[in-house]
């Protein structure tokens, strides 16, 4: 118990060490490395807590996609973040009370989840609903996820394809003058269509328009 405890304070202290890094860094590419160490020290916390599969999800879409994300966009792009911070001190009243305000929403939720989760111990295990005992909290979410709600999963996958459709589809541009690869050309291609002999006299070698493979 005291080794969970001495890991607890000390991924929260280094949660939260890093989270101050992040928006303190004056390097943008320091700023995402502090972030995916906020991530990971949030994930040692969820499996703390015994909920694996959100840390693993932290890890894999956060850290994985995301995190990864901002770094190459970052250093693909070059923003000037000299003139984004000049409008930072005209703006910090109203970014404290909106901190305020977020701050008094989660001491308000985590003290109803609180007093709930005391009313239901209070009633029994039975009174829960939780997964059995030897059943891991990945198992329990997956049984109820391809089971019950397999059908919304299936068109959340749908949409997401779309979407990635969508966004290729936006962003594909055709150049004129560049030779694109047409698949089905080369499928049908045949010996007769794909080769040329070509007889060139002695001495004067093959000219640009003919030769072998065309």
């Amino acid at each position: 118990m005291a080794l969970q405890a001495i890991a607890f304070y000390l991924m929260a202290l280094i949660t939260l060490a890093s989270g101050f890094c992040v928006v303190s860094a004056r390097n943008p590419v320091h700023s995402v490395l502090w972030l995916i160490l906020s991530f990971f020290s949030a994930a040692g916390l969820f499996v703390l807590l015994g909920a694996e599969f959100l840390a693993m999800l932290l890890v894999v879409v956060y850290v994985g996609a995301v995190a990864v994300l901002f770094l190459f966009v970052v250093m693909m792009l070059d923003v000037d973040f000299a003139s984004l911070r000049q409008g930072f001190a005209r703006y910090m009243p109203l970014g404290l009370v909106v901190a305020a305000i977020l701050a008094a929403e989660m001491v308000l939720v985590s003290s109803t989840v609180a007093g709930r989760g005391a009313a239901k111990a209070s009633l029994g295990p039975m009174a829960t609903g939780g997964a059995p005992a030897n059943v891991t909290n990945a198992e329990a979410i997956g049984r109820v996820l391809y089971t019950d709600y397999v059908y919304f999963f299936q068109a959340a996958g749908m949409v997401l394809l779309v979407a990635m459709i969508g966004a290729i589809v936006l962003t594909l541009r055709h150049k004129p003058g560049v030779r694109r690869q047409v698949v089905m050309d080369q499928v049908l291609r045949s010996p007769a269509s794909g080769m040329r002999m070509s007889n060139p006299r002695s001495g004067e070698g093959i000219g640009s328009g003919e030769g072998i493979g065309e």
